[in-house]
Parts: structure tokens; sequence; C-alpha cells
């Protein structure tokens, strides 16, 4: 398939569907980088074993390998985790990092028919801070080869953790983040708006003020605010008054207060605790039970050793009821500044023509 310019998702009826909604497969990049993850990496491996023996009974893992001996050694640690060899698609592939959410592209589904697309952004290795990891911006065109779908490229810069939909009409994202000078210096917040409309299908966006300290992504917002229904999002809080999260979080959580779904009605905000203030070497780390992954009957949630743990369990676990709620113990992972959300990307599952007429004729779609 081959880059689409022509027209823009929306045009064609293409939206970016809810996480909850059915996927054929989660996309991971196996960890081998000792900058990113500094004396910890045999403990992020581990993670990712966890990860992956949580969920491959419930979607396909397409997981990238850097080359033929890393590919040899995954499967080994794959069958000493008691992960079946056939269970983990493994593709190699020149990448620079795990934070496949941020570079990879975003899926969109058609309203009308079994089709799915992918949304290539410009990625820019976080506002240039990077510059080795800027080879990552080629995975999307390599995925296209693989899964042959569309390709939409937006010209804009933007990572997947900075934005998040309920599946309908509405997106969540932050000023901090895509307005700040280091992505798209130049465009306006109205042009910014506009692109995200045209190329995800949503109808309105939710601005945000910013992120957690810590999150050199500036601001991402899947460490603050998710959606878990079309009409509920968790908000992350702060009741330490004397954090420096406290004030942004409050503004954050204020302006969801002022929003409301397309039918007009207030959206139900359920509030997230903060694992506190999670350290390495004296530095803040991002650390946020936000950072949550929905699979196919799965929620994994990020655990950080803390008190708040369990109630971050039960309150996700009260908003997804009828998923299995696996908690991951996140604190190697953060370490490289991310966790669960950020090292995966879910691609939706295709509909049936069936499903897409039905969606069509109960008006769904």
């Amino acid at each position: 398939m081959t880059e689409c310019s022509s027209r823009t998702p929306r045009r064609l009826r293409y939206r970016m569907p809810a996480e909850w909604a059915e996927q054929a497969a989660l996309w991971l990049a196996w960890p081998y980088d000792e900058t990113t993850f500094p004396g910890c990496l045999k403990e992020v491996e581990e993670t990712y074993l966890r990860i992956m023996k949580a969920l491959y009974r419930v979607e396909e893992i397409r997981l990238l390998v850097r080359d033929g001996e890393t590919e040899e050694r995954v499967k080994k640690s794959l069958q000493q985790a008691g992960i079946p060899p056939d269970a983990i698609r493994l593709i190699r592939a020149d990448y620079g990092d795990v934070w496949f959410r941020d570079y990879g592209p975003t899926f969109v589904w058609r309203e009308d028919a079994p089709e799915i697309a992918m949304v290539d952004w410009d990625f820019n290795s976080w506002g240039g801070k990077y510059p080795s990891l800027l080879k990552d911006r080629s995975i999307p065109a390599f995925m296209e080869r693989l899964c042959s779908m569309p390709r939409f490229v937006p010209g804009l810069v933007l990572e997947g953790g900075s934005i998040d939909v309920n599946g309908e009409e509405l997106l969540l994202t932050t000023e901090q983040c895509l307005l700040n000078p280091n992505r798209n210096p130049g465009q306006s917040k109205e042009a910014i708006e506009q692109k995200l409309k045209d190329f995800l299908g949503v109808q309105r966006v939710i601005w945000l003020k910013g992120g957690i300290a810590g999150d050199d992504t500036d601001g991402h917002v899947d460490d603050v605010a998710r959606f878990v229904a079309p009409d509920t999002v968790v908000a992350v809080v702060e009741e330490d008054e004397d954090d420096e999260n406290h004030d942004v979080l409050q503004q954050n959580r204020q302006r969801l207060a002022e929003a409301s779904t397309s039918g007009g009605k207030p959206l139900r905000i359920v509030s997230l605790p903060t694992p506190g203030r999670v350290e390495r070497e004296g530095e803040r780390l991002p650390a946020s039970y936000a950072n949550f992954l929905i699979a196919n009957g799965t929620v994994l949630v990020p655990t950080f050793n803390h008190p708040n743990d369990a109630a971050a369990l039960r309150i996700l676990g009260d908003l997804f009821p009828r998923r299995r709620i696996v908690g991951i113990d996140c604190r190697s992972l953060i370490a490289g500044y991310g966790a669960l959300h950020c090292i995966s990307l879910q691609e939706p599952a295709r509909r049936s023509e069936g499903e897409a007429l039905q969606s069509i004729l109960s008006g769904k779609a």
C-alpha cells in the first residue's frame, strides 16, 4: 500500500477507536538499551515477560527484535517464562528504543466497512531530546509493508501518548505537549486541533493543562487522564498540596468538569491516586497509575510497591468489571520514564462486513 495524501481519514469515514474496542494485536519492542534502563535492563526484560505472559492468551503479541541473535535469546526467555514458542510473533526490525506508543502509528478504522488504516505522525524524539532515536520515525512505514493497509501522513509532530479518545467524538490532550514550540512551531492551536479532527475522526478536543513532574515527554496525557468509557474519565489527583503535581492536576480536573459529551451531559470523573514520589538516584520519575494498558478482557495496571497500588487496582477493577485486572510491577520500567501504556500499541480488530453493516443499522458506527 502507499501513503494516502489526497483525502483525510475523516472524509473517508475513518476514526480512531477507543482502547477498549476489540484488538487484533498488541505491538511491543524488546528492550536492549542500557542507556535507557541503566543498571536495570535485566529487570525490564523480566517485566516484558510478565506482560506477555498476562496477555498472550487473549490477543496476538507482535514483538520487534533487533537481530537474529536477539531473536534466539528472546525465544529462550519466553520458553523459560512458560510462554509457548509460537504464542509471540517475533519480527526483526531496526528500531531505536521501546516507546512504541509514541513513534508507532495510530490505527483508525472505517465506520462502514471492515477496513483498518494507520496515521503516521511525525516523530521528532520528544522535541529533539534524543537525536539517536529519530530512526524510529521509520517504524510506521515498516509496519505498513507488514500489514498491507493504507497509511495517512498528516505532517504533524505528535506522539501516541499525548492523546486519548473515547471512540466516539472526544479526544483528550494537554496544552503543555501539543502546543509546545518544540513540536509544531508556527502552527496555531486551532490548526493543530483541526488536524486531530481530520485524521482521527473526532469532533471535539478537550485541552488539559499539563502532565506530571519527571515526564520528559512534556506532559503526555496518558499519565494524567484516560477515558475508560464514552462518558467516563479517570483523572489523577494529588492530595498533598505541597507536592509539585498538585496544582496542575487540579487544573486538569477542573477542565474535565467543564467539559461534556456531544449530548451536553457532563463527563463522569473518577479520581485516581498517585504512587507518591517515585525516585531513582534522587531524580523524580513520572510514575502514574493512569499509564495502564487495556487489552482484550484484561487491564494491566502499573504498580510501584506503594500503599496506593491497592486503591488503583480496586478503582480500575470497578470501572472494568468484566475484565481481569493485573498489576505489573513497573519500578524498573519507569526508570526509562515510561510504563505499560508507553511501551505498547494496540491494533484494533477488523470488523466483519456483517458487523460493520449491523453497526450502521444500529447507529453505532
